[in-house]
């Protein structure tokens, strides 16, 4: 368990670069920051604001963070991503790629305000205290406040039933990406899931999790279920079930109170404070269950507060309250092993597979474009085979430490021997499992909502407004 450092309270209004008219440099201090040296203020920021803010950060801490666009809502706002990390700009080999992703839903605004809050704490505090500065030299972090800042914009302010959970195609986000368990592929995919389905393309993430609110629980994979192997009992498990378990309880006990599984009036009780998500409720189209299934990251969805749109006053209860949480939780990226597949004169093998006995995914982890590959595991002794077409196989056993007190996983390397049988000369990957194909939704009307989200509401409504 690691110890919080103090928070540097100090502003460094120096590091702003002052605007030539005097008064907008009042406004902009006055528009984000508190009296007495506080750090961000706690309220909810539009759209607009938070661009500013964003912009503004990145420009005063230039050297550890990088912002960009992964794309477009639709009705036109950016979605914005804010990297924090030694080398901001680009992946290094050997540094895990983490990502957390806020107000999927518009109305869940909680997790929009915490990432904001996370921000400003981590770039206050790089150089100063020991832990986030050996979480950002051995991590790129990757925070994409709003993945619905239309939905944000048309919310109002209950608790629990406010519009603006949808986009502005009236469509459910959550619903809306492909499914493992399902034959409905082939639905039109709205542009913000489209951008992060291209996000998740152009980065090897290796942990993730979306923010949400409407309840107090970590929800783990598998959102879904075929009725195959993988429902035993109530629940859906992945192969990775014992890690999910895990981080969903890396989470839960450094939360202040989500461990003692008490309920919100509208929710049933959660031993430790986590669930699958299928013995919770079944969901069709999620994003946790994709950027597993297809992407190679383990995400878990997290329900941080009851009320969807709490009250102003109760955001700095709620911050303190995830703080450490959300800090445990991204020192997770460093479980298990990593390293390189490389073949006999040390050039990395790119799609060769990774397996660990015992977890046969519905894809197979594959070596990326450097030829890296993570693995997050418990400590233990796991046996791993590497194979790939060109190559003769390989097989080991190895002992797992725990990676996360010291910021690193093991890293490991497996170098190939090109294979000498003829019919594997030349050979091409043939993939296990087919990545889905985009169909973007530019204008559509909100009633052409996808058919497994339609079916899925006719027989959990009560649970609609739950994430």
């Amino acid at each position: 368990m690691y110890k919080l450092g103090k928070e540097n309270r100090h502003i460094g209004l120096e590091q702003v670069r002052a605007p030539a008219d005097t008064m907008l440099f009042l406004v902009l201090c006055c528009f984000w920051l508190l009296p007495a040296g506080f750090g961000l203020e706690f309220r909810y920021h539009n759209s607009a604001e938070v661009e500013q803010y964003l912009r503004e950060v990145s420009r005063n801490y230039s050297s550890f963070t990088h912002l960009h666009s992964i794309g477009h809502s639709v009705e036109g706002r950016e979605l914005w991503v804010l990297i924090l990390g030694q080398n901001p700009r680009q992946h290094r080999t050997g540094i895990p790629e983490f990502k957390y992703v806020g107000n999927m839903h518009g109305n869940e605004v909680v997790g929009r305000v915490l990432l904001l809050q996370l921000i400003d704490y981590l770039t206050k505090n790089y150089l100063s205290d020991p832990f986030v500065t050996r979480l950002l030299n051995s991590t790129r972090v990757h925070i994409l406040p709003s993945m619905n800042p239309d939905g944000f914009e048309s919310s109002g302010r209950d608790c629990m039933y406010s519009q603006g959970r949808f986009n502005k195609n009236g469509v459910d986000l959550n619903r809306n990406f492909p499914d493992a368990f399902t034959s409905d592929n082939v639905i039109l995919r709205e542009k913000e899931v489209v951008a992060v389905m291209e996000w998740l393309k152009t980065e090897t993430f290796v942990l993730s999790a979306n923010l949400h609110g409407g309840a107090v629980v970590a929800s783990y994979p598998y959102d879904n279920s075929n009725g195959g192997s993988e429902l035993q009992g109530a629940s859906s498990i992945t192969p990775d079930n014992d890690i999910f378990i895990h981080l969903a309880k890396t989470y839960s006990f450094n939360h202040t109170t989500m461990h003692k599984g008490d309920s919100c009036y509208d929710s049933k009780d959660f031993t430790d404070g986590i669930t699958n998500g299928y013995d919770w409720y079944p969901l069709a189209g999620g994003m946790q269950d994709y950027n597993y299934v297809w992407a190679q990251c383990l995400e878990l969805t997290l329900e941080l507060s009851c009320c969807k749109f709490p009250p102003e006053s109760e955001l700095p209860g709620l911050w303190a309250a995830n703080k450490p949480a959300l800090l445990a939780y991204m020192q997770q990226v460093h479980l298990g092993l990593k390293g390189q597949v490389l073949d006999s004169n040390g050039i990395p093998v790119q799609n060769a597979s990774v397996e660990v006995n015992g977890r046969r995914n519905l894809c197979p982890f594959r070596t990326d474009g450097n030829g890296e590959y993570y693995r997050l595991l418990l400590p233990g002794n796991y046996t791993i085979t590497v194979t790939h077409p060109a190559y003769e196989s390989m097989t080991e056993t190895i002992s797992v430490p725990y990676g996360p007190e010291k910021f690193s996983a093991l890293t490991h390397n497996f170098q190939l021997q090109r294979s000498s049988s003829d019919s594997k000369l030349g050979a091409t990957i043939q993939p296990t499992c087919v990545s889905p194909r985009l169909q973007n939704s530019e204008n559509h009307s909100a009633a052409l909502l996808p058919s497994a989200f339609t079916a899925l509401s006719v027989l959990i409504l009560h649970r609609l407004l739950l994430s």
